[in-house]
């Protein structure tokens, strides 16, 4: 009996080497970009910190600025911040102090067109002086401003202003038919594995390993 050749050998390999990468890269094909929602922001020191919590559940003080901004993003670290003036005496030039209120000046970042929602233009990015109780939340503040406000049934912040007029944290997923971002699925939905395309190429990477090993055993007959 005889080996199998070194043609055949090296053939059978990249088979094999062609395989494992189609396995490996179906996981990935599978993960998010992001989601597509308005972040919250506070600014402290010169600049924008991500808020820890709610606007519900967040009450800044007389003077304080916060942020808006819509955008698409994996997590905190990757968050597009506000942009426009920060100082609160600008943006509350016209609003004179009253008793028993407070003033909190908001920037609202509506983003940009390549993170709208298809079909949705962005209004321009504003500022506002909300005044409100002194016990106020920032979600007052915001109501103060910028109505109207639309939350989801598990109280995520889903438009401002009225912006966007439809979805709610949405997934985006790399790979649309454009060659850029496509939607994929609600906020908190599980990923729904490789695509038909990646299980079709393993199929056909089984399919010519299998053929090779053949050929090669039979060489060896």
């Amino acid at each position: 009996m005889r080996g199998p050749t070194k043609k055949g050998a090296r053939r059978t390999g990249w088979i094999l080497v062609l395989l494992v990468s189609i396995l490996c890269a179906a996981p990935a094909n599978a993960h998010a970009a992001g989601y597509r929602y308005w972040s919250f922001w506070y600014h402290q020191d010169g600049a924008w910190q991500y808020a820890t919590q709610g606007p519900s559940s967040a009450k800044p003080a007389d003077g304080d600025v916060e942020g808006f901004r819509f955008s698409v993003s994996a997590d905190s670290k990757d968050a597009a911040k506000p942009r426009g003036a920060t100082e609160f005496g600008r943006i509350c030039a016209d609003t004179p102090a009253k008793d028993g209120a407070k003033r909190v000046a908001l920037v609202l970042d509506f983003g940009t067109a390549k993170d709208a929602p298809k079909g949705e233009t962005p209004p321009k990015p504003r500022t506002a002086c909300a005044q409100i109780p002194e016990d106020g939340t920032s979600a007052e503040a915001l109501a103060d401003v910028a109505e109207p406000l639309r939350y989801g049934s598990d109280a995520l912040l889903c438009a401002i202003a009225g912006y966007p007029a439809s979805g709610c944290g949405e997934q985006v997923a790399e790979g649309g038919a454009d060659g850029g971002e496509r939607e994929a699925a609600p906020l908190g939905s599980k990923d729904e594995g490789p695509s038909v395309g990646v299980v079709a190429g393993v199929a056909a990477a089984l399919a010519l390993g299998g053929a090779a090993l053949w050929q090669a055993r039979r060489r060896r007959g």
